[in-house]
């Protein structure tokens, strides 16, 4: 089964007898999410709340993802922050762009940053400064997977496969009885939708997502500006890591974390990782010297490289 949303494509393998209705039901669903958190709907919830200068009350999807989002910016000491928003339509990777970026505008939009100052209470999300904006985008995916994964386990299906835009979620086996085969993008600089693949993760009742600037990015002045920005500094990041691929039982938590360890480089999401029984992580280094990526104990033997 396969269709669009979120500005990509969607694909779900699944075993079950009942085939009728699933897919429109499926893609009700998510219209449901898009309507809560895409930035690119006028009238969505994330919408109106950054055109706001009030509080607003948000729909229950929307609450779950804030929840989720506001302890992976806990965790994180402030790498995940979904109030980067005006940062990313700075740089030109939103839905909106400025002709003209510099170290001025970037301190003035740092006032709009910090996802502290935003808080939830009974039902609705309150801006310290009414200007803030925010953006879901690093993990509005990840949720879109787990929602129709949900909506697959309450219709009794007990093996399936969901992805969206290569994040994943998997539970049970695949159609021949086996762990489910994840293929890990080669993060090579390419714009293009040509895929090239370097390893494959075996995987059953579990979510991966990988994050990196090897496919988002443009050219300014002969230098490469990619669409991952440090939120505390408000530029594009340029660190030692080529990709991040975490494992997590909820897709939309792997899909924030892998944001955050590209924000943070490899050793403190080394320490991060290692300090979070419930995070699986592959850190691809930009040197790629030999063993001188990082793989979490839990995850070498389901791991294997793609030989030609």
């Amino acid at each position: 089964m396969e269709g669009a949303t979120m500005g990509t494509f969607y694909q779900i393998k699944f075993e079950t007898e009942a085939m009728d209705g699933l897919k429109n039901s499926i893609d009700s669903l998510l219209l449901v999410v898009n309507n809560s958190l895409s930035t690119y709907i006028p009238e969505s919830t994330i919408s109106r709340l950054n055109q706001s200068s009030q509080s607003i009350e948000v729909d229950p999807f929307f609450e779950q993802v804030f929840i989720a989002a506001k302890e992976v910016f806990r965790q994180t000491h402030g790498a995940f922050d979904p109030t980067v928003m005006p940062l990313v339509n700075a740089w030109g990777f939103g839905f909106d762009t400025l002709s003209y970026v510099d170290s001025a505008v970037i301190d003035s939009l740092m006032n709009f940053v910090g996802f502290d100052k935003v808080h939830l209470r009974d039902g609705k999300v309150f801006k310290d400064n009414p200007y803030i904006m925010l953006d879901f985008s690093a993990i509005a995916k990840g949720f879109g997977v787990d929602v129709i994964a949900a909506f697959l386990e309450s219709k009794g299906i007990a093996n399936y496969m969901v992805e969206i835009g290569g994040e994943v979620r998997v539970k049970g086996k695949n159609p021949k009885k086996s762990d489910w085969q994840i293929a890990i993008e080669k993060p090579v600089d390419n714009k293009s939708w040509i895929q090239d693949y370097e390893l494959v993760l075996s995987l059953s009742d579990n979510s991966t997502a990988t994050s990196g600037n090897y496919r988002n990015f443009y050219f300014r002045n002969g230098n490469k500006i990619a669409h991952t920005i440090d939120p505390k500094a408000g530029y594009p990041i340029f660190n030692d890591l080529l990709s991040a691929t975490v494992i997590h039982k909820k897709c939309m938590v792997a899909d924030a974390y892998a944001t955050a360890f590209m924000v943070l480089g490899k050793e403190k999401s080394v320490d991060i990782a290692e300090k979070n029984d419930e995070l699986w992580v592959y850190l691809m280094d930009r040197e790629q010297e030999i063993n001188s990526d990082y793989c979490s104990e839990e995850l070498k033997p389901r791991l294997r490289k793609i030989t030609n």
